[in-house]
């Protein structure tokens, strides 16, 4: 074989393997709350704000989740609450919509390579208050939650299924906060909610 045929077949090879299709990104789909009964409280409208704000750089990763902690929350004030009185307002403030990520010590040693270590640390953390505002601006009642997890994943897996890891993760932060949630305000919000 000459030479220029062999580069030719050498530089075709490289091509064909440069030329993967890199894994595509799974869709997910958004996180509701549909399925649980709507929480009909008497005021005449309900105010969703954040006092949130993401970091946008480490050790904060809340904005590269699926469904980052915050949009879960805001769909939950959207799905969960309805507003069917004629005075008052409720508030709702998401005060905390955080993940965090910690680098995890690797194994060392002769241990470590035959070993699967948990490889990043994530702390997740959802707050919410909940006001309910005389016609005045003035708060009557009120109630917070907040849910912290820590969940770990291990070394080696792929950006796929750190998506799927975290995606879990928030699906779980927000069933606590809805559950709690909930309690706090048939508790405090007797009169209120129907």
């Amino acid at each position: 074989m000459n030479r220029s045929v062999a580069y030719a077949a050498l530089l075709g090879l490289l091509l064909l393997t440069g030329c993967e299709t890199p894994a595509t990104r799974p869709n997910f789909p958004d996180i509701h709350f549909t399925n649980e009964p709507r929480l009909r409280v008497d005021v005449a409208a309900i105010d969703l704000q954040s006092a949130f704000h993401a970091k946008f750089q480490p050790p904060n990763v809340e904005h590269l989740f699926p469904v980052p902690p915050e949009h879960a929350m805001q769909n939950w004030a959207e799905d969960r609450l309805g507003a069917t009185g004629t005075s008052r307002r409720m508030r709702v403030l998401i005060t905390d919509a955080s993940v965090t990520e910690t680098q995890l010590p690797k194994t060392p040693g002769l241990t470590g390579a035959f070993r699967t270590d948990q490889a990043q640390r994530y702390d997740i953390k959802a707050a919410m208050s909940i006001d309910i505002l005389n016609d005045g601006g003035f708060t009557e009642r009120s109630v917070e939650a907040s849910v912290t997890l820590t969940r770990s994943v291990p070394e080696g897996i792929t950006p796929n299924q750190r998506d799927k890891a975290w995606y879990a993760m928030t699906k779980e932060l927000m069933a606590a906060l809805d559950k709690q949630l909930e309690q706090r305000m048939r508790e405090n919000f007797t009169f209120y909610v129907q």
